[in-house]
């Protein structure tokens, strides 16, 4: 483990969903820990028994491991300062709880037990509560935050640390966990600032060095006003998962949600993303969600595949469509997608983009087939096409483009007549990849066969 005195955590609830920003939140914080050299710590909110099972903290783990954040201490690693789940802290919140009463720090009231803030007392009309409260006069909190600058905000009432049914509070519980696992540095949504006060008197109260905040910018949902919540298009990870999209890709967007490297790149290796992140490089405005941007930098990585990388990743996905068995060759496979990638835009589109190579009951685009038949004779332009290729035996893209050029000239027509024809024959679609390519990776027997089924169809 490094030595570097930073250590950061995730701290999250697991609920069955992983939210795009407790994604974003996860990965700033492990950023600034792989930046620094750092620690990276996975701690797990569970005392919500209902919802916090163990089915809700996989779909969290694998979430994170999808993405490439790897933990340095929690659950399955390093139990250095653990356990890491707040179920079985118990002892330890009530170790720090008998050291706020000893200090005089903590009160009982009503069967809870109260924080008790340092100043003179005084009674007010609580509006809210319509009932005078007791408030204190203290000093504002005065929080420098890596991100938002210097922030003042004021505490004037104690507040519950431990419930009546003897549960401790979030505040105090996150607050006795940063101070026995060592955080350094307190990366976490700007949604959070309104917490701050309280863990600073707390911090205060047991004598501990305050940890650097940093609260990163709100993630907006793509329309309309507020934060993006779990119920948004687009909002969970598991999603992305689910639609096949590439980690790196999602990961690179997360990136750029409230950070940038200043050269309006979008596009950057984990490597270098890392090398560039740093705290006060976080913007301060809220980041709105873009769906459609995710896309075209998940397109960028999937067009940047190497092509055996690409039939690694693309069988599976072929095979649950019943397109490829067992025993379909993987140099066929790695073939069609190599074709196919420069206009594959997504791996969820693969089974609909590619089937044609794998399967002879293709659809054919009706509309696609009027508009042909509208504006030619594309009868005329397959026949020629196939008797030229009937006697073709070097099947390379450079001669077989020679073929339908010299066709266009022997015939006075244009190369398109033939290429829009053929690939609506071949594949039963208007659009798809190389045209030339297409006809190699199907091959001369298959070219010919399916030549001639249409041409007796139509």
């Amino acid at each position: 483990m490094s030595d570097s005195p930073v250590r950061v955590r995730f701290a999250p609830s697991p609920t069955g969903f992983f939210h795009i920003g407790s994604a974003r939140t996860a990965l700033f914080n492990w950023l600034y820990a792989r930046h620094t050299g750092g620690t990276f710590i996975l701690r797990i909110e569970d005392t919500d028994k209902e919802r916090n099972t163990p089915e809700a903290l996989r779909v969290l783990l694998d979430g994170l491991r999808w993405l490439g954040l790897n933990w340095d201490e929690g659950p399955e690693a390093d139990d250095k300062y653990g356990p890491y789940f707040q179920s079985m802290r118990g002892t330890i919140y009530k170790e720090y709880r008998d050291k706020l009463f000893a200090a005089g720090r903590a009160y009982e009231k009503d069967g809870a037990v109260y924080f008790k803030l340092l100043g003179e007392r005084y009674q007010a009309w609580d509006d809210h509560k319509q009932k005078h409260v007791e408030k204190v006069k203290s000093p504002p909190q005065v929080i420098n935050d890596a991100v938002r600058g210097r922030v003042e905000r004021e505490l004037d009432e104690d507040f519950v640390i431990f419930r009546a049914n003897g549960d401790p509070v979030f505040h105090f519980v996150n607050v006795v966990d940063d101070i026995t696992m060592h955080i350094t540095h307190v990366v976490r949504g700007e949604d959070h600032l309104s917490n701050t006060p309280k863990h600073v008197a707390l911090f205060d109260a047991f004598g501990a060095p305050l940890p650097m905040y940093a609260h990163i910018p709100l993630i907006l949902k793509t329309h309309g006003a507020g934060k993006m919540s779990k119920r948004d298009q687009g909002a969970l990870i598991e999603e992305y998962q689910k639609r096949h999209f590439l980690p790196e890709a999602v990961r690179n967007y997360l990136c750029l949600l409230g950070w940038s490297p200043k050269d309006n790149r979008e596009i950057l290796s984990i490597e270098e993303t890392i090398r560039l992140f740093d705290l006060p490089g976080i913007n301060q405005t809220n980041a709105r969600f873009d769906e459609k941007k995710m896309s075209y930098i998940n397109t960028a990585y999937v067009r940047a595949l190497p092509a055996g990388n690409l039939a690694w990743i693309g069988r599976p996905i072929l095979a649950e469509a019943g397109l490829v068995k067992d025993d379909t060759s993987e140099d066929y496979i790695q073939a069609v997608l190599g074709v196919c990638q420069e206009k594959i835009r997504a791996l969820d589109e693969l089974p609909h983009f590619c089937a044609y190579f794998f399967k002879e009951d293709y659809a054919v685009d009706a509309a696609a087939k009027e508009k042909l038949f509208k504006n030619g004779d594309p009868r005329a332009r397959l026949t020629e096409l196939r008797a030229a290729l009937s006697t073709q035996e070097d099947f390379s893209e450079t001669a077989l483009e020679a073929i339908v050029q010299g066709l266009a000239i022997q015939h006075g027509t244009k190369t398109a007549d033939y290429i829009h024809s053929a690939r609506l024959a071949l594949s039963g679609m208007a659009v798809g990849p190389s045209f030339y390519g297409m006809l190699r990776v199907l091959g001369k027997a298959k070219v010919l066969a399916r030549l001639d089924r249409f041409l007796t169809a139509a």
